[in-house]
């Protein structure tokens, strides 16, 4: 049996080396079989197929039956798979809270720590990130809406709301972007989260836990915003951010953004 490339990486991927994952496809096919038939369907030399099939029942990929001769039987692929994807996520997860740690322990020790994004992946890449390490509070405010933004962050935002992060957001209903209408209303309005929807201009701010923000602005064309001129100030220093977070407060707690027909922003 012959797989695609993409398969025989996953494969590796789950920790296979070239002859296991020949072993492994070989016995797919064969469901059960000898050391020797095993080493004849697959070419994997009989000298180290002992070693490899022993490999692969210590990864949980076969099986094997005691008796003479051994025989050895695959491990359905999709309990093999659902069991690497989710020792593969698990292990993702406590890298990237290790490091995460690291990251931001070490990002206020920075001389200057304001870095300059330009361009929408990169934007939206970053707010994700910086959603993603939210462990307290999110505060979310302007009328600045990339095309399938709001799409992006519905996920992200889902999962702060699971792990109790406070969520505040202050966005237009909708905005007008690369002649795109953008309806963020309509994707984000069902959220569990505390959100106001207000005609803000073309801006947006995004606080995380009151330590870190970024500001993301654009040109504009009339009442149209240009994508390819999105710019974002992203830093840490804490006297802009408490300035800022303070800002927030007050607009949220506002009369003028809790009217049931609030007043339209121009110009």
């Amino acid at each position: 049996m012959t797989l695609s490339r993409k398969s025989m990486e996953a494969l590796k991927l789950m920790g296979l080396t070239d002859y296991e994952t020949r072993a492994y496809v070989g016995l797919t096919s064969l469901i059960s079989a000898t050391a020797n038939e095993i080493s004849l369907a697959t070419n994997v030399p009989r000298s180290k197929v002992y070693q490899v099939l022993k490999s692969l029942v210590e990864k949980g990929f076969i099986e094997m039956s005691r008796g003479k001769p051994l025989k050895f039987t695959v491990i359905p692929p999709h309990e093999v798979f659902k069991q690497s994807r989710n020792h593969i996520h698990n292990t993702m997860e406590q890298a990237e809270a290790e490091l995460n740690l690291v990251y931001e322990s070490q990002i206020p020790q920075v001389p200057a720590p304001i870095w300059l994004l330009h361009g929408q992946e990169k934007i939206v890449n970053k707010e994700l990130e910086i959603i993603t390490r939210t462990k307290e509070s999110l505060f979310i405010m302007g009328g600045l809406m990339f095309p399938g933004e709001p799409d992006m962050l519905k996920p992200a935002l889902n999962k702060s709301i699971e792990k109790g992060v406070d969520i505040k957001m202050l966005t237009a209903p909708l905005c007008r972007v690369d002649d795109v209408e953008v309806s963020t209303k309509e994707i984000l309005g069902d959220l569990a989260l505390k959100i106001k929807f207000f005609p803000v201009p073309f801006i947006k701010f995004v606080v995380r836990d009151r330590k870190e923000m970024m500001i993301v602005f654009c040109k504009l064309s009339g009442n149209n915003a240009l994508s390819e001129t999105a710019i974002a100030i992203w830093n840490q220093y804490q006297e802009f951010v408490d300035t800022i977070s303070g800002l927030y407060d007050f607009i949220w707690n506002t009369d003028y953004f809790n009217q049931d027909s609030p007043p339209i922003f121009k110009g």
